[in-house]
């Protein structure tokens, strides 16, 4: 289970690069200080977003064998990495290897020279006729964004590269990968890295950042470990907005499918999207939410903040992400009120989830869907669990069978004739019960 964070606004580095003569500004001892939050938290792994060296906001690269100055050196990254691993933590790292900032070295050399530069061949490039030194080319960028310079995926040394940027990091001590926008690159340029990558390090988690499409194909012929779950994401909070489980039960039968075949990367809340307590319509329904997340197969993130009841709302325009990637104290500091209650939210699913283990691969049975109310067994093999949701006004008392005691929220339990249970829910209410 992995705490999501983004260090650049986390530690509150400045927006654009440092000048190139000034020193590097040591951040990384703030993450540092965090630590033992995600460890009381009841999380196994940081997954930091963006580190290496960029132009802005770090994923317009410039260099992916250099610590990013605003937040420190290569020594500063391995200390936190160390001290992370000394609490029993995992790291991993995001690789943005589908494109690259203007800065980027091979391309600057493209820049200066002509079409005849040895890296001219990494990228997709469109010269004017009577190309000279120092024309500017056309080229391919990543979704209209012309500051990222798409990389050339069909061309061998950019495989090449990629391959040796992941084993730099990860002979450093780092766990794993998150390959940013992995959809946009071939899945037949990840099947060619990430064998040199598994023969050094065949315990390195790698994980792709997959929005839509087929995820579990993806997964195949990539070679990759896990994508992200956006289709269960949406399906959650849209769910619980619109007052239809009916949505989120067919989700679950495709989430279901994707088992099958791998186990995927699951969440309510990253930095690309509004905060989870922004985005629902009724706040009372983060707990459903976040009840779904660490109940069903997956591997769950929490984005850093969600933990603490944070809000944020992404907007579509320059400086748009800004709402949902803030600063943070120096400090996790005393929690109190809604802080706490997030906290303590968060802390006792994911107490759920570390008392049972299984939950890792569960298989969901629905047992009970209308529009505003849901039941649903997860299981494996003879160990299971049982949640039931309510989004109605009034309190609901809803069949539970095999239910024998609450694990978390606010339920009252009863038995009846025949063995059955049922449990009853306050408005818009829900828990977690055991079995057996």
């Amino acid at each position: 289970m992995w705490w999501h964070v983004y260090p650049l606004g986390f530690t509150g580095a400045e927006k654009q690069a440092l000048p190139d003569d000034a020193a590097p500004v040591h951040r990384f001892e703030h993450l540092t200080r965090w630590l033992d939050h995600v460890v009381g938290l009841g999380l196994n792994g940081v997954a930091l977003g963006p580190v290496f060296a960029s132009q802005t906001h770090g994923y317009d690269t410039v260099d992916h064998l250099r610590v990013d100055p605003r937040l420190g050196t290569e020594e500063d990254l391995v200390a936190f990495v160390d001290a992370a691993h000394a609490r029993g933590l995992r790291v991993t790292l995001d690789g943005v290897f589908n494109h690259v900032g203007r800065g980027f070295g091979p391309f600057q050399d493209v820049l200066r020279e002509d079409p005849g530069a040895d890296a001219a061949s990494w990228f997709r490039l469109r010269w004017p006729a009577g190309a000279a030194p120092g024309t500017e080319p056309d080229y391919d960028d990543f979704e209209g964004h012309h500051a990222l310079v798409a990389l050339n995926h069909d061309e061998p040394a950019v495989a090449g590269y990629v391959t040796d940027v992941m084993n730099h990091w990860l002979d450093r001590g780092v766990d794993g990968w998150r390959l940013d926008a992995a959809y946009a690159v071939p899945a037949a340029f990840w099947a060619r890295v990430l064998p040199g990558v598994r023969a050094a390090h065949p315990d390195a988690y790698v994980f792709g950042e997959v929005l839509h499409g087929d995820y579990a194909a993806f997964v195949t012929e990539s070679g990759v470990d896990a994508v992200t779950q956006y289709e269960l994401w949406k399906s959650t909070w849209s769910s619980l907005n619109d007052g239809n489980f009916f949505e989120l039960t067919w989700t679950l039968s495709r989430h279901e499918a994707l088992l099958d075949t791998f186990v995927p990367v699951t969440f309510v809340g990253n930095h690309d999207v509004t905060r989870l307590a922004s985005r629902l319509t009724d706040r009372r329904h983060v707990a459903h939410a976040v009840a779904v997340l660490l109940t069903v197969g997956g591997t769950p993130t929490v984005y850093a903040g969600d933990e603490l009841g944070m809000t944020g709302v992404k907007e579509e325009r320059e400086g748009g992400d800004d709402a949902v990637r803030p600063v943070f104290p120096a400090t996790p500091g005393d929690l109190d009120g809604e802080a706490a209650e997030a906290f303590r939210l968060h802390h006792d699913l994911i107490g759920v989830r570390r008392r049972h283990p299984w939950l890792h691969r569960a298989r969901v049975e629905v047992l009970t869907c209308t529009n505003t109310r849901l039941v649903y067994r997860s299981h494996a093999g003879d160990a299971a669990v049982l949640v039931a949701l309510s989004l109605e006004d009034e309190p609901v008392t809803l069949d539970v069978p095999g239910a024998t005691g609450v694990l978390a929220g606010d339920a009252e339990l009863h038995g009846r004739d025949g063995g059955g249970a049922v449990v009853g829910l306050a408005p818009h209410g829900w828990a977690v019960l055991a079995t057996g």
